[in-house]
């Protein structure tokens, strides 16, 4: 009886940490802080009607930025951030507040790639970074490491499609779960290092024909003295 009641214990204590374990990785997925001022306030495109434009406006409106950029592909043949913007001012924000980065790409590493030359021409340093949830902390890993020297601030926007207690129950939450992990995995060790070799390489590249003309001028000032 007494290794039976041992045997049940055990087997609670480690339903438990199974649980806690998965509860942790479904946690992770979403990465939130405190907002700070910032240069730039940038909400990624996919929520133009929704709580991701409506929490970029409230910061916007609080001033922890002087504007709220929203990204998007476009819709109905317009970029999605001009839907967005009309949306809020709807709701009394005012339009000065907002800006559209217009594009042509619907990955979260795509529009880390055209965010990476607009922070570069803005010369912003310190974005705080709105989208949903469960897609933080994807959102974070990717942008730090595709626009580098950029300091990104996650406050994200609630999502009733991810629960992150007990997520393996909710065929919503663990498709989301499932699918943010497996593209953490290939952001990290596929698309970043490749796109990391494409950069430095055609860097490489763009300085070779500089260094054969230097090589040709040299050369004929060689040839020409007396």
């Amino acid at each position: 009886m007494l290794l039976l009641i041992l045997a049940l214990i055990l087997t609670a204590i480690l339903a438990l940490r199974w649980q806690a374990t998965l509860t942790s990785l479904g946690s992770f997925l979403v990465d939130s802080q405190p907002p700070h001022q910032a240069d730039l306030i940038v909400v990624l495109g996919g929520d133009f009607w929704g709580p991701r434009v409506l929490v970029g406006a409230e910061l916007a409106r609080l001033r922890y930025a002087p504007i709220a950029l929203i990204s998007g592909p476009p819709y109905q043949g317009r970029p999605e951030g001009e839907f967005a913007v009309d949306f809020l001012v709807q709701k009394g924000y005012p339009r000065e507040l907002f800006q559209v980065l217009a594009l042509h790409t619907g990955s979260t590493i795509g529009e880390a790639k055209a965010l990476r030359g607009e922070l570069a021409r803005r010369h912003v340093k310190r974005v705080l970074l709105v989208t949903s949830s469960y897609h933080s902390r994807r959102a974070t890993i990717v942008l730090t490491l595709f626009c580098p020297g950029v300091q990104f601030i996650s406050v994200p926007a609630t999502d009733p499609h991810y629960h992150i207690v007990k997520w393996w129950n909710d065929d919503s939450s663990r498709q989301l779960f499932f699918s943010e992990w497996s593209k953490i995995l290939g952001s990290v060790f596929v698309a970043y290092p490749t796109d990391l070799v494409s950069r430095l390489f055609g860097f490489a590249m763009a300085r070779m024909p500089r260094r054969a003309a230097t090589s040709r001028r040299t050369g004929a000032a060689v040839l020409s003295e007396p």
